[in-house]
């Protein structure tokens, strides 16, 4: 699961340089957590959502996603609660199936009836939820870096409760970071571990995390029932490299219609993520051209 759950490692003043030129910060209160989102740009809406440990400059800016999108469309990012500029509750309870009504909410005050959604690891994870609970929002759907969560399990839980507690030790991201070493790189010796875990605890509330993983992720894990039912058009997009490759093309087995583009030698996270590759934004581009809205 932790393949699916983690944005990317940046350098504090890579993202210092980005947030000077980020489009303006907006902000709504979603059933009592303040959300901040952009808004930016005209055209057909899209809707970005990022992964876990990151933010509207991590997944969507730095790698000009947001920038590129922008062109022609109207583009509306937000940072999941618990992340970026978000509120980020240390209660259990303020996580689980609402971090992704978030999104329904985030539409429903900017009056969006319907938008092609994007999401990225994390992210991807609660699209392929509301394009289950919430269909009639979604023009089309784009899984970037992961499948989702399907078919919950005990001991989905058991896992994220073991995340929470390593959240609360000396090395907070230890399992993340090696976890989300590509296959075809070296192990992490220990320093690395403990510089890539001391550059995501500079730009994460790590309680809030643990927060996030004791609320659970039933609430947004889908079944191969319900995604088998999707009706919306669905895109997959992946690295080569990316250890949710596997999922993804198990995905296709259960939704035929899902369209998979996989970008050769390309990562989940890191200077080799696939968001930082222009066939990224283009795969998307060409996916929402094809299925244009009303």
């Amino acid at each position: 699961m932790r393949t699916h759950l983690v944005g990317a490692l940046l350098s504090l003043s890579t993202l210092a340089a980005a947030q000077t030129s980020a489009p303006r910060d907006r902000y709504f209160e979603s059933n009592g957590v303040r959300i901040r989102y952009v808004d930016e740009g005209s055209g057909e809406p899209v809707l970005l959502i990022h992964g876990y440990t990151a933010s509207i400059e991590t997944n969507w800016i730095i790698p000009g996603v947001f920038a590129d999108l922008t062109k022609d469309h109207r583009v509306i990012a937000f940072d999941l609660r618990g992340h970026g500029k978000s509120d980020k509750p240390h209660d259990p309870e303020k996580y689980g199936g609402e971090i992704a009504r978030d999104a329904i909410r985030l539409l429903d005050q900017l009056h969006v009836q319907r938008v092609h959604i994007v999401g990225y690891s994390l992210g991807a994870a609660i699209t392929l939820k509301l394009v289950t609970t919430n269909a009639d929002r979604f023009v089309t759907a784009t899984l970037g870096g992961a499948a989702g969560f399907r078919n919950w399990r005990p001991f989905y839980d058991t896992l994220a409760q073991r995340t929470a507690v390593e959240l609360e030790s000396d090395v907070p991201f230890r399992g993340l970071v090696v976890a989300m070493t590509p296959a075809d790189e070296p192990k992490r010796a220990e320093a690395d571990i403990r510089a890539r875990s001391d550059a995501l605890v500079a730009l994460n509330d790590v309680k809030a995390l643990a927060a996030y993983q004791r609320g659970g992720t039933r609430g947004i894990n889908t079944t191969d029932a319900e995604v088998a039912k999707i009706q919306v058009p669905v895109l997959g997009v992946i690295g080569s490299v990316d250890g949710g490759l596997r999922n993804m093309r198990d995905l296709e087995t259960i939704l035929p219609g899902l369209k998979v583009v996989v970008i050769d030698d390309a990562t989940h996270v890191g200077d080799r993520a696939a968001p930082r590759r222009p066939e990224f934004v283009a795969a998307i581009r060409d996916f929402i051209a094809a299925h244009r809205g009303p």
